[in-house]
């Protein structure tokens, strides 16, 4: 870390070398998780780390879905692991245990900057010597002390204002003139707007880094007219830092140390670059070596390289969410039912559309493909034997699906 544009040397490493050096790691990270962690010991018990040497290889290997992680976790309570078998460290020999709702615990271990926010932080440009006013909760889930531990690894100071107590919160603003501001965009907003109606001068505040929640491109610019440069990260209570802005609208430059998937949503199938599928993130953190987790945002890869000069691959950002499951005639139809349909004959782009017809519920697996009558009589037979429910096959122009992510589409409308 230079006091320069960018963290670190990785930040502009030859995307092929990069690539080298994450699958070098998460050859390790897979043995290390196979010793050390009861849940991988058992799940990939079959497989060859040292096979690990691309993204095919890597996408053999199962999701774990957030989801599941409250039921992973619930069975292992017996044997004092809150955390299903899923760390590599033992409990007790952690920093910190937070609950998430769900609840989900999640580990925290005592090494510096655990959730690897600095580079988010640096970004956004947070200095040593700034002092950072953090927003975030400190109240069981992780993000206040996420991103305290980011600032204090570049040598900010912070205050550990939490949410809440608007008032008192201007009024250290004002008192401390902090030079950037760490939190939910909204909370920002409001924080700026109660400092207006209590004349408190907080001009201090020259930067932010926001998340946890959408940052309207509105609210970024009314930010901009009051003087403060606002840029956001993702980051998940599970998986630390999975990307960050450089510059405003130009996607989300992936952390160094995450290995990132697009799958189609309800499978763990990747997609080309540029459609929209389920974010899935190998993260190479050694404590909690998550492999292949599935996040259930739904997100896309942009093209190309961020103008900044950072040379990692890049996110739109998020768009929605991947569970798509819905009852269909009081069943639950699920996204990878509906994929191993199209799967099994081959076709690539594909939508299962749910209406209604009179006071029945109706299925019409829509695909980007030739009419073909004999193709349409085994994708129907195919999907009454998956999904227990008939429905119709129509062939659409290639193209003519939207690229939303959409494995399952519920039109129905109710009077």
């Amino acid at each position: 870390m230079s006091d320069s544009l960018h963290f670190d040397s990785l930040e502009t490493q030859d995307p092929g070398q990069r690539e080298d050096r994450l699958f070098a790691a998460l050859r390790e990270q897979v043995a290390h998780a196979q010793d050390e962690a009861p849940y991988f010991a058992e799940t990939l018990k079959d497989v060859d780390a040292n096979a690990l040497v691309d993204r095919a290889a890597l996408a053999a290997l199962p999701v774990v879905r957030k989801g599941e992680l409250i039921e992973l976790q619930k069975r292992r309570f017996a044997a004092r692991d809150p955390f299903g078998g899923m760390t590599a460290v033992k409990t007790g020999n952690l920093g910190r245990i937070f609950m998430s709702p769900g609840p989900i615990y999640d580990p925290e271990a005592a090494r510096p900057d655990f959730w690897r926010i600095a580079r988010a932080l640096w970004a956004a440009g947070f200095r040593r010597g700034h002092v950072a006013h953090n927003s975030f909760s400190y109240h069981l889930t992780p993000a206040g002390s996420m991103l305290e531990m980011g600032a204090h690894a570049i040598g900010c100071a912070v205050v550990p204002a939490g949410v809440g107590n608007t008032e008192l919160q201007v009024r250290a603003l004002a008192d401390v003139r902090p030079d950037g501001y760490i939190g939910t965009p909204s909370f920002l907003k409001i924080l700026l707007d109660k400092a207006k109606e209590m004349d408190a001068d907080v001009s201090s505040l020259k930067r932010a880094m926001v998340s946890g929640e959408a940052l309207p491109k509105a609210l970024r610019a009314e930010m901009k007219d009051r003087g403060l440069d606002v840029l956001q990260c993702y980051a998940t209570a599970d998986l630390g830092l999975i990307g960050y802005e450089s510059i405003a609208d130009e996607g989300l430059i992936l952390d160094e140390w995450v290995i990132v998937e697009i799958v189609r949503p309800g499978t763990g199938d990747p997609l080309p670059d540029g459609a929209v599928g389920e974010v899935v993130v190998t993260t190479l953190n050694p404590d909690y070596p998550l492999i292949r987790f599935g996040t259930g945002d739904l997100s896309a890869f942009v093209p190309g390289v961020s103008p900044c000069g950072r040379t990692g691959k890049r996110l739109k950002g998020w768009m929605g969410r991947a569970d798509q499951t819905t009852k269909v005639k009081g069943m639950f139809v699920h996204p990878g039912q509906v994929a191993d349909v199209a799967k099994r004959h081959g076709i690539a782009k594909f939508r299962l559309v749910v209406s209604r017809e009179g006071d029945n519920d109706a299925m019409t697996l829509k695909v980007e493909a030739p009419h073909d009558a004999a193709l349409a009589a085994k994708l129907a037979e195919a999907l009454v034997a998956v999904t227990k429910l008939k429905g119709a096959v129509e062939f659409v122009a290639p193209g003519a699906l939207p690229n939303d992510g959409k494995t399952i589409e519920d039109a129905r409308k109710y009077d």
